[in-house]
């Protein structure tokens, strides 16, 4: 049988092992369904059968081979998975291994049913190795050009955000300079705070951000802690700087654990925030600390519309902000798009896991699960 047969008739069982393989991508990979860890593999092989059964000169195979070949359509399914990886997650390497893992997939399986290794043969695999170097390097130019995309708009996001608190606190200075009254100067002294725990959460933000992207996952300082202490500061923390919020809070069973106490709180902290800014005018949040048997649970729910299906497969990766209600298209928010993800990462380094659920009935909860110990590892689903 031919390559190219080979690949339309055995897709599902190159496509099994495809699966098999973004599963160990971590830890984007550890919070997608098997469809978005598929992605537009079907589709890429198919591609690349076409690819194989094509007319070539030689020339154009030379060309080819020096990455000259033909110019594929933006919306090719290669460039659309490199686009959805980046988005997911995945860093450049694990998008590259992805293809490498193919390759090796596909040869592994084919080369076992092949008679006589005859020039036929040799042909075939020198054009199914161009095809899957042109898919990988459309793949890898979508990705590159989706990066350098969402890096500008992180650096807009950043400029309009931090400016907003700077000019607040300017103002602020001037009115205290001028006010001889004490009860203005207290409720002064009350925006300042708000706009320089606003700038401390962000600048905090890109700290942590920065770490995850140097050293991988995140380290952490456990010690023996109450989660039900820790989540009370965090939400006066939230209530702070949403004064326009209402926050409820409940909590029962055992709440001890041993837990890296400030970044804990930072998670919280976040959850919070993001329910404040996405829930429906007149609604509350509500935070709930539940302990039982080996896990302490915090789950933050907030109320307003649900967040569609193909957002919540990307929610906790960095940089992805979801519109608000009532917001003016195309204005900056005061969110730099990192509170998730980090809230993701904090909760993987203490062995814990980290979930979303949304409906317009019930409203959007996030649950996280930590151990009442520090595990080894992130504890996948």
């Amino acid at each position: 049988m031919n390559l190219s047969q080979f690949l339309r008739q055995n897709a599902e069982d190159i496509l099994v092992q495809w699966e098999a393989f973004a599963k160990t991508l971590e830890p984007a990979a550890a919070l997608m369904s098997n469809d978005a860890l598929r992605d537009h593999a079907h589709q890429i092989i198919k591609a690349i059968a076409l690819d194989i059964e094509s007319v070539q000169s030689e020339r154009e195979q030379i060309a080819k081979s020096h990455g000259d070949g033909p110019t594929r359509l933006p919306q090719s399914a290669a460039s659309v998975h490199g686009t959805l990886r980046e988005v997911s997650g995945f860093s450049l390497v694990q998008l590259t291994a992805e293809f490498r893992a193919l390759r090796a997939s596909v040869l592994r399986l084919w080369l076992p049913t092949i008679g006589e290794f005859n020039e036929e043969v040799h042909e075939e695999l020198v054009r199914f190795n161009e095809a899957v170097d042109q898919a990988l390097a459309e793949s890898a130019a979508t990705y590159s050009e989706h990066t350098d995309q969402t890096r500008e708009r992180f650096l807009a996001i950043l400029g309009h955000d931090l400016r907003t608190p700077l000019a607040a606190i300017s103002m602020t200075g001037a009115l205290l300079v001028r006010s001889k009254s004490v009860e203005a100067n207290a409720v002064i002294g009350k925006r300042l705070t708000r706009s320089a725990a606003t700038m401390s959460s962000m600048v905090n933000d890109l700290l942590e951000y920065s770490r995850t992207q140097l050293g991988g996952k995140m380290p952490i300082s456990a010690v023996p802690a109450n989660l039900g202490e820790i989540a009370k500061a965090a939400l006066d923390d939230a209530a702070s700087a949403n004064p326009e919020c209402v926050f409820e809070h409940a909590s029962h069973g055992d709440l001890s654990g041993v837990f890296d106490p400030v970044r804990v709180q930072q998670v919280v902290v976040n959850l919070l925030a993001n329910a404040a800014q996405y829930r429906a005018k007149e609604t509350s949040v509500l935070l709930n600390v539940a302990g039982a048997g080996d896990e302490v649970v915090v789950s933050v729910t907030n109320f307003g519309p649900a967040i569609p299906p193909a957002a919540l497969q990307t929610i906790f990766n960095a940089m992805v902000q979801l519109p608000v209600e009532g917001e003016h298209s195309g204005r900056p928010r005061t969110s730099l798009g990192l509170g998730l993800f980090i809230a993701r990462e904090t909760t993987l380094a203490h062995g814990g896991s980290i979930h979303v659920a949304s409906t317009d009935a019930q409203g959007t909860t996030f649950a996280v699960r930590l151990p009442r110990a520090v595990e080894p590892g992130p504890r996948r689903q």
